[in-house]
């Protein structure tokens, strides 16, 4: 249906619109469902690592998903691309007050459906080696870290939710 002078179509689904109050915008599931949702533009101060890993279980979901965003890390069965995460609903989620974790990998070699070594490194400069599934901390690597020269806490200070 056009309207006369041939402006826009008037069934036309609107995807964003503003408003005195802000902007709104339809968003996608993956994106709306994202943990503790950030404005677009600070997040190039917080740098999101992701890592895989695949576990052969009997159940067909072998495959694991870790990622940060921010000082949170979160542990998830991955389902592949043509399904999208369950994202209210982490295997484990750990909060870091002292630091942020900054990278992370699985150890392949070790992997079991039972059992899965996580190293993650954090911005203070300490390590640490965590079992998402066991939900267990195993050992924190240089404990100065960088902090020893500032005479504060060093530990990474993770908690598990």
């Amino acid at each position: 249906m056009a309207t006369e002078g041939g402006g826009k179509e008037m069934n036309e689904i609107k995807t964003q619109f503003t408003t005195r109050e802000g902007l709104y915008k339809l968003l996608p599931h993956s994106e709306y469902s994202r943990p503790n949702r950030v404005p677009f533009n600070s997040q190039g101060s917080n740098p999101v690592r992701v890592s895989f890993v695949n576990l052969n279980d009997q159940s067909g979901n072998g495959d694991r998903l870790c990622f940060n965003v921010g000082r949170e890390l979160y542990f998830y069965i991955y389902k592949g691309v043509r399904k999208a995460a369950d994202l209210s609903k982490p295997i484990d989620k750990r909060i870091y007050k002292g630091t942020q974790p900054t990278c992370h990998d699985f150890n392949h070699l070790t992997a079991t459906a039972e059992s899965v070594s996580l190293l993650v490194g954090f911005s203070a400069g300490q390590v640490q080696l965590i079992d998402p599934i066991k939900k267990e901390t195993s050992k924190l690597f240089n404990e100065e870290g960088l902090l020893s020269s500032q005479n504060q806490a060093s530990s990474p200070g993770g908690t598990v939710v």
